[in-house]
């Protein structure tokens, strides 16, 4: 794979990034606060036709990320240290288990037992590490993306 390859993988995978970093805002910072004036009679009906749709728009794009992060650690551009991809991936997995562990098991619980602010206080509680990662990953490819921009490309590159 050339260079040039390389810089456009890095690019989409940039694009990827904050694709999913701008939809976990909103899941964050809109859906799980809206759900308390979702009524309870109406929640688990509402979570079925939301749940698959989360899937499709950002689980699947998230595994997708995690994935295509395995092969950056060998197919990154040369200006990029090995020790930031294994970062992100590390970001990637701390976001990745407290969303299949943690924020899963609440939502679970929310259906079940129907909607209730403390279980909906958790969940954002939860989801504070989520971000947390989601920020530093973004913060990470960000500083990657200006190294790739600030390294020329060489003429045996293109």
């Amino acid at each position: 794979m050339t260079e040039t390859h390389r810089r456009l993988f890095f690019a989409a995978m940039f694009a990827l990034v904050f694709y999913l970093v701008g939809a976990s805002f909103v899941e964050s910072f809109v859906t799980y606060r809206t759900w308390r004036f979702v009524g309870a009679d109406s929640f688990p009906a509402y979570y079925a036709e939301l749940a698959p749709r989360i899937i499709r728009v950002m689980v699947l794009p998230g595994v997708v990320e995690i994935l295509l992060t395995v092969a950056l650690l060998w197919l990154r551009p040369r200006c990029i240290p090995r020790w930031t991809v294994a970062a992100v991936l590390a970001l990637n997995i701390v976001g990745f288990v407290t969303t299949a562990i943690g924020q899963t098991r609440v939502q679970a619980v929310l259906v079940d037992e129907g909607i209730s602010a403390m279980a909906i206080d958790r969940l954002v509680r939860i989801d504070y590490v989520t971000q947390a990662a989601s920020i530093a990953r973004a913060g990470l490819y960000l500083w990657m993306m200006g190294l790739v921009l600030r390294e020329p490309a060489r003429k045996e590159d293109i």
